[in-house]
């Protein structure tokens, strides 16, 4: 799996599927803007699909499963089967982020990473489908600049009876197609929240089910 070359231009980073490496000395200055920027798109302010979002994964396909209770973002999210959390890496993450959990298949060559964190300053309602699809499109312009970003889906939905808006982009890269698929959910009208899913390389159908399933049993923690 090739790890896609940054673009210069300080559009939100998000760690590649797999565990993120440590943080290199030159690129601090960028991994600051980096942080701005996330939390400024999270900041634009702005037809209904509901989906059912699982409370306390006590049903539902991550049934059972471990979960991350990422208390900065003020979200608990599952670990489906054959992915990992180290939260040892979390403090790692550039500051948008505060924690993840990933799920690197070397056979073939394909992965997948759940991101989660919260934004500087809370999205009124009316903003969340302009703030998550220009959220969404700058990490797929930063991860793979200059190729083309479909949007498949957007579309308003609730996050444990919070509003929130989900979009879905396809990434046209080097080693087969991308999918980006980011939830961002206003919690109690008082602070905003983001779950980011990306998987990469070989057509793997079960990767995204996952994310979709993370995303799908997520919960205001």
């Amino acid at each position: 799996m090739t790890t896609p070359t940054p673009s210069p231009t300080p559009y939100a980073a998000h760690p590649y599927p797999g565990p993120v490496p440590p943080p290199a000395p030159a690129r601090s200055r960028r991994r600051v803007v980096v942080a701005g920027v996330i939390a400024l798109l999270l900041v634009v302010a702005g037809v209904a699909a509901t989906v059912w979002w699982v409370r306390g994964g006590e049903d539902g396909p991550l049934a059972g499963r471990p979960r991350v209770t990422d208390t900065r973002a003020g979200l608990s999210y599952g670990i489906p089967d054959g992915w990992k959390h180290d939260a040892a890496k979390d403090g790692k993450l550039i500051g948008a982020f505060s924690s993840q959990i990933s799920n690197a298949t070397t056979a073939s060559e394909s992965g997948g990473t759940v991101l989660a964190g919260r934004a500087g300053q809370t999205v009124p309602r009316a903003g969340l489908k302009r703030t998550t699809e220009s959220a969404a499109r700058s990490n797929a312009e930063f991860f793979f600049p200059d190729k083309p970003a479909t949007l498949e889906e957007s579309h308003a939905t609730t996050l444990d009876g919070q509003p929130a808006h989900t979009a879905v982009l396809r990434i046209q890269g080097e080693d087969g197609t991308a999918r980006l698929e980011m939830t961002v959910v206003t919690i109690h009208g008082e602070r905003t929240s983001f779950l980011l899913g990306l998987t990469t390389g070989e057509a793997d159908p079960s990767l995204a089910r996952d994310v979709d399933a993370v995303l799908a049993t997520a919960t205001v923690d």
